[in-house]
């Protein structure tokens, strides 16, 4: 006779930190109970798949973040395009929606498998934490937006990658990161990437610039439909808990 614990699921063991997975094409509000909720900080990983962003999540980890702390790991996936964290933006025939959806559910399938990347230290460190993804053509003002909307501490993010390509002058900020520094409604802290070139300095892992941005007006938040929050426990969900 099979045991009772023979249908336990692998995954049974108590997790590492309390995790959850929003997919929020709308406007994003924490419902109480989540990872998130009571903590003393709220703090925003921007992330764009890319190595830059995992780098960023990891500093952030050995250097920034503080018992108390809780993260969202901020992700905004552009529409009508493709968008893949190394090889930039790919420009998709509107005419063939049959190629479009297949593309955009393995970008979705490629977006949930990288994002478990990235939350890894996280887990292992015990932080709690969100993913919260969200869709929008312009990913500058929606990632200043979502800060604003989230009413974070602080926002964490490469100096690089977001599609952007790489300057040739060292220390110089990518476009996305510049934008947020200029127009975030709280600090930015900005992660340098270490080049090749640096790898024979003694340069500590993961320099990084806190920027302490202008208090910016930005544009009223406009009204719309209610968010759709998917639970990890949700099996309709397109998304999966990191575990």
């Amino acid at each position: 006779m099979a045991s009772p614990h023979s249908h336990r699921k692998e995954n049974d063991r108590p997790p590492a930190a309390a995790a959850a997975i929003l997919h929020q094409p709308a406007s994003p509000r924490f419902p109480p109970g989540t990872p998130t909720a009571g903590a003393q900080r709220k703090v925003a990983i921007a992330v764009d798949l890319s190595d830059e962003s995992a780098h960023a999540v990891k500093w952030a980890v050995q250097n920034y973040l503080r018992p108390g702390d809780a993260v969202i790991l901020l992700h905004v996936r552009p529409t009508s395009v493709l968008y893949g964290a190394d090889w930039g933006a790919v420009d998709v025939d509107a005419a063939d929606e049959k190629s479009q959806k297949k593309l955009e559910d393995d970008f979705d399938n490629f977006t949930t498998s990288k994002a478990d990347d990235l939350a890894q230290p996280l887990v292992e460190a015990g932080i709690p934490f969100k993913i919260h993804i969200v869709k929008d053509h312009d990913m500058k003002e929606r990632l200043c937006l979502e800060v604003e909307r989230l009413g974070l501490s602080a926002v964490i993010m490469g100096s690089r990658g977001f599609g952007a390509s790489r300057r040739s002058s060292k220390g110089r900020l990518g476009s996305v990161s510049d934008y947020c520094v200029h127009h975030c409604v709280c600090p930015v802290v900005v992660v340098r990437f270490p080049d090749e070139r640096d790898a024979d300095s003694d340069v500590n892992e993961g320099s990084a610039k806190a920027v302490g941005t202008d208090i910016c007006a930005l544009h009223p938040v406009p009204e719309e439909e209610e968010p759709l929050f998917l639970d990890a426990s949700d099996h309709n969900a397109d998304v999966e808990k990191i575990s």
